[in-house]
C-alpha cells in the first residue's frame, strides 16, 4: 500500500481514499485488535508487511492495512 500526492491532495494507493478519510492507528492500538506484544507490530513494520507511516518517531497504521492483513494471514481448517 502507497501513499500517492498529487498536485491537491493525497490519496492511499490501494484503495484511492483520500488521506484524510483513513483510519489511522497507534502500534499499541493495533498490537491490541491483533492480540499480540508491541514488538510483534514493530517487526511487522519494520520487515513491510504491515505498511506504517512515520509520525515524528512513532508510527501510524492505516486501519485498513490491519484487516486486510489479518484477512491474508487466515488460515483454514481443513476437517476431515
Amino acid at each position: 500500500m502507497a501513499v500517492e500526492c498529487g498536485r491537491f491532495r493525497c490519496v492511499m494507493a490501494a484503495d484511492q481514499r483520500p488521506l484524510s478519510e483513513v483510519q489511522f492507528l497507534t502500534v499499541a492500538e493495533v498490537a491490541s485488535v491483533m492480540r499480540v506484544s508491541k514488538m510483534t507490530v514493530y517487526r511487522l513494520v519494520h520487515s513491510g508487511h504491515l505498511p506504517a507511516i512515520r509520525v515524528g518517531r512513532s508510527f501510524r497504521v492505516p486501519e485498513n492495512a490491519v484487516h486486510e492483513y489479518l484477512r491474508e494471514s487466515y488460515v483454514g481448517v481443513e476437517t476431515a
